[in-house]
């Protein structure tokens, strides 16, 4: 029997945040859980495409659109079971475990990591754990988290939208009552939190949310995502 999941991975110049990531995959590689990784660019120009070579990764690309880049990269992949990761994700020592705990007994329900970051200090674990409570309360986890689901669920739903922002939001929408937390934290990057201020991100982050939420087009809310951030 072949493994199971395929990683699937978007990126966009991820040349420093790639590494890590793949890093802890080997973990699934090692017990038989991953079959394939995906890494599905959106026209990188540093090293993405050579690091992603190198782990021997289908390499997928496309426009950049982190939506469409899911949705390709799922359409290449062949696992019964996609996991959709960040590549400033870092899943945690066990992830494997809990993941091949979720494929024998939740095959209905997708599935979440909690949110962490690579930087402690109360800012850090404020916005963490907002997050957390937004995922739980509302069933409404980022891409930062992770997101688990089989080939079968992922398409009854209709699978990632084409969209360049709040793809994480529509899917998780369409998920409403079949989303359950793993219960380990997945590490995430604080550099753009750092860089910009907690606050003014995280509440940029919120007010996008609301936005789209309310029913503003996500091309629209990824221009202005640009403009007040050209590196977002």
């Amino acid at each position: 029997m072949r493994a199971a999941l395929s990683v699937i991975i978007p990126t966009l110049n991820a040349e420093q945040q790639l590494p890590a990531c793949l890093s802890a995959l080997i973990e699934g590689l090692e017990a038989g859980l991953v079959r394939e990784l995906v890494i599905s660019d959106g026209g990188s120009t540093d090293a993405t495409l050579r690091i992603a070579d190198d782990a021997g990764a289908v390499v997928v690309n496309g426009a950049p659109s982190r939506g469409g880049q899911l949705r390709r990269g799922v359409l290449a992949s062949g696992g019964d079971w996609v996991l959709a990761l960040h590549a400033d994700t870092v899943l945690p020592s066990g992830w494997s475990d809990c993941v091949q705990d979720h494929i024998n007994f939740r095959i209905d329900q997708a599935g979440y990591f909690r949110l962490g970051f690579d930087r402690g200090g109360f800012a850090a674990r404020f916005v963490a754990g907002w997050a957390n409570f937004r995922s739980r309360l509302f069933g409404l986890p980022y891409g930062d988290q992770g997101l688990l689901l089989s080939r079968v669920l992922y398409d009854d739903i209709g699978g990632f939208a084409d969209q360049p922002l709040m793809e994480d939001v529509a899917i998780c929408r369409l998920l409403q009552g079949q989303l359950r937390e793993i219960p380990l934290t997945a590490r995430t990057s604080a550099a753009k939190y750092v860089k910009e201020g907690w606050c003014r991100r995280g509440a940029r982050n919120l007010w996008t949310l609301l936005r789209y939420l309310s029913g503003a087009d996500p091309h629209d809310l990824a221009q202005s995502y640009r403009r007040s951030d050209p590196r977002s």
